[in-house]
């Protein structure tokens, strides 16, 4: 197997990630999985779309992560992994689409508008 590269988006973090067969080491920004982020949870999101598929010994990844926070990075690794695996192989869409990982979240900070203090709030009004 040659490599397989993908990408993905959420908010305004991109990821873009290089898979290779090999132990299941997954490097970001150069830094292991567990360095680049401590929390669990956040571990956990990202081999999701391997673990549904039972192949999380089965490649290595290798990833650029840019802008956003990490709840946003961790959901566009996510995105961009699930998008490699159906590369790889087709015949896992269905699955990786059953359990929501196929999808975009389109969803993206609202700009803040002139004469508000932020994009929906407005200043108090004072009648008097």
């Amino acid at each position: 197997m040659e490599m397989v590269n993908a990408l993905g988006r959420r908010k305004s973090a991109v990821a873009r990630i290089f898979v290779t067969e090999g132990t299941g080491k997954i490097t970001i920004n150069k830094k292991d999985l567990q360095d680049y982020f401590p929390s669990s949870i956040l571990q956990y999101v990202v081999k999701q779309p391997l673990t549904t598929l039972n192949v999380a010994e089965k490649y290595d990844i290798k990833v650029n992560l840019d802008g956003g926070g990490y709840t946003g990075q961790s959901q566009a690794l996510r995105l961009a992994i699930a998008r490699a695996l159906v590369k790889i192989n087709p015949e896992d869409k269905k699955a990786l689409r059953a359990e929501g990982f196929m999808t975009r979240d389109a969803r993206e900070v609202e700009r803040k508008k002139p004469g508000q203090p932020k994009a929906r709030r407005r200043f108090q009004f004072s009648k008097r």
